[in-house]
């Protein structure tokens, strides 16, 4: 199991997806957030209308944008992500390859899944230690205990967020396509808006984790409808959800078959 998370995290590490899903996930957040508040300090009417409480120019408004960012962004970065590191066994032509290693196919799914999560601890930890020199730079100083809650909030969206794009692994792997993941991340992410939007709440799983972050930033978020509560069952709901499609994965590779 060791060998075959080793394999998978030097596959990932060393790819332009990796890369450059890593750099997109935290360099566009970090770059959408910084652009945003430089229009709302520069008084831009449309901006600061579309930011609702991320205008406020302190911890709390920047934390409420880089929720309402992340929350977009994340999803559609985990899952690109994800598809590549399950799906290119197929498109690459190296999952027969796999049948002649010491380590079971099934194993190998696990370890994809093992860095996957890794790397999602990775990025929003990156993600949440740029924000916090961001704000210093912004002249927020250091934050108060509302402004460590809301990073780890973040931090905590992110693993969420994560979790919740499992379903395209096992997408790519009934599929074979990676090309089929990525539609499918696309498609979690359409729904994830619909139902944020439609007031679906926190029994949606993709909704939730938004939900989850942006209702309880301390202002209503725009496109949550006033009331709106994630409960620790939703959350857990959410990883729930997360570790049925893993097994999934793993029982898909594990039936697989050579000339399949």
């Amino acid at each position: 199991m060791t060998a075959a998370i080793r394999t998978e995290a030097l596959k990932l590490f060393r790819s332009a997806v990796g890369v450059l899903g890593t750099i997109a996930l935290v360099g566009g957040v970090l770059a959408l957030v910084a652009g945003l508040t430089t229009a709302v300090r520069a008084g831009n009417a449309q901006v600061i209308a579309q930011a609702g409480p991320g205008a406020q120019l302190d911890w709390a408004g920047m934390l409420a944008m880089s929720m309402q960012v992340t929350a977009a962004g994340a999803l559609l970065g985990c899952g690109v992500v994800l598809t590549w590191l399950v799906g290119r066994e197929f498109s690459d032509g190296t999952i027969s390859a796999l049948f002649a290693l010491p380590v079971s196919v099934g194993r190998i799914a696990l370890g994809k899944i093992a860095v996957y999560g890794l790397w999602v601890v990775a990025v929003h930890l990156t993600l949440a230690a740029g924000l916090l020199a961001l704000g210093l730079l912004l002249g927020y100083g250091v934050p108060d205990a509302g402004g460590w809650a809301g990073l780890l909030r973040l931090f905590v969206l992110g693993l969420l967020t994560g979790a919740i794009a499992m379903p395209v692994a096992w997408v790519a792997t009934l599929t074979r396509s990676v090309l089929a993941g990525v539609g499918a991340t696309i498609g979690l992410v359409a729904l994830a808006q619909v139902g944020v939007l439609a007031g679906a709440g926190g029994w949606f799983p993709l909704a939730a984790p938004a939900l989850w972050a942006m209702s309880g930033s301390g202002t209503a978020a725009v496109g949550i409808a006033p009331g709106t509560s994630v409960t620790g069952v939703h959350l857990l709901i959410v990883v729930m959800t997360s570790v049925f499609f893993a097994l999934l994965l793993w029982r898909s590779w594990s039936r697989l078959q050579m000339d399949h």
